[in-house]
């Protein structure tokens, strides 16, 4: 069995990731070396011996065999002063559509509406993209994810952009999320919220009526869950806004950002 991924960073960086299912460095070798002189472009070339048999590697070994073990997107700032870099690797989440995840952290910036001296936490963060892209704006970014991966890529990309106002950190947001937590680090002003499709678990959603931030923008890659999710927070928030972003054009997904304001 053999998987390939193809990453693409502003058509100008390439990352492959080819996956099989036995050590045998003659073929992987084989493979690599036609497909990296086939395609110049290509600056990442890495593999995976995954004996799972299925597409899933997050707790693999990624091995680097050409290049750089990542790539590096570019995204212009919110206000327009500049432009952030994100340092993307094989085990990092990052939007397959770039132009339009600026205009998907653009909508999730202006709901939050920031005046430079909040606390935001942000869930999901990935690779700390959102937390970067909004760190300009706030007192001070928190980002927690699950994927002990992206939060090393995520403190990577806070490093380059020169930001010294995030923090980030690794584990299960249900068990990490919690009341020690609030009291370590502080009540949030603004929860951003990128949950993958199944949604939040109930146990977060719980934690985010206790946080009791003034304002939370919740992004979403599935309406169901996103509409499930915020019936549990109806009785304590109310939706003031709601912006579909189209990131797969001609299909029927979209991204969908809703802003909650806290009732009480």
């Amino acid at each position: 069995m053999r998987t390939l991924t193809i990453r693409t960073a502003g058509r100008s960086e390439v990352m492959i990731i080819l996956q099989v299912a036995h050590n045998e460095p003659k073929w992987i070798e084989l493979i690599l070396k036609a497909l990296t002189d086939a395609f110049p472009q290509i600056t990442s070339a890495n593999y995976i011996i995954n004996n799972k048999r299925n597409d899933t590697f997050a707790d693999l070994e990624v091995v680097c065999w050409k290049g750089n073990p990542y790539i590096t997107e570019q995204m212009p700032k919110p206000d327009g002063s500049g432009v952030l870099q994100y340092r993307v690797g094989p085990k990092s989440f990052y939007q397959t559509n770039s132009k339009q995840a600026y205009e998907l952290y653009r909508t999730a910036w202006q709901m939050a509406n920031l005046q430079g001296d909040e606390l935001v936490y942000d869930l999901y963060t990935g690779t700390g993209t959102i937390a970067c892209f909004v760190a300009g704006h706030a007192k001070k970014v928190i980002g927690l994810e699950y994927v002990e991966a992206a939060i090393a890529d995520a403190k990577v990309n806070a490093k380059i952009n020169q930001l010294t106002n995030t923090d980030f950190y690794a584990g299960d947001i249900k068990d990490l999320l919690n009341e020690s937590f609030l009291s370590q680090y502080g009540q949030p002003d603004v929860i951003i919220t990128d949950p993958p499709r199944a949604g939040m678990h109930e146990d977060v959603t719980r934690m985010l009526i206790h946080a009791a931030p003034k304002r939370i923008v919740y992004v979403s890659c599935n309406a169901a869950t996103q509409a499930r999710d915020l019936k549990l927070l109806a009785d304590n928030y109310t939706i003031t806004a709601v912006q579909p972003v189209d990131m797969f054009p001609q299909t029927t997904h979209v991204e969908n950002v809703v802003c909650l304001d806290r009732l009480r």
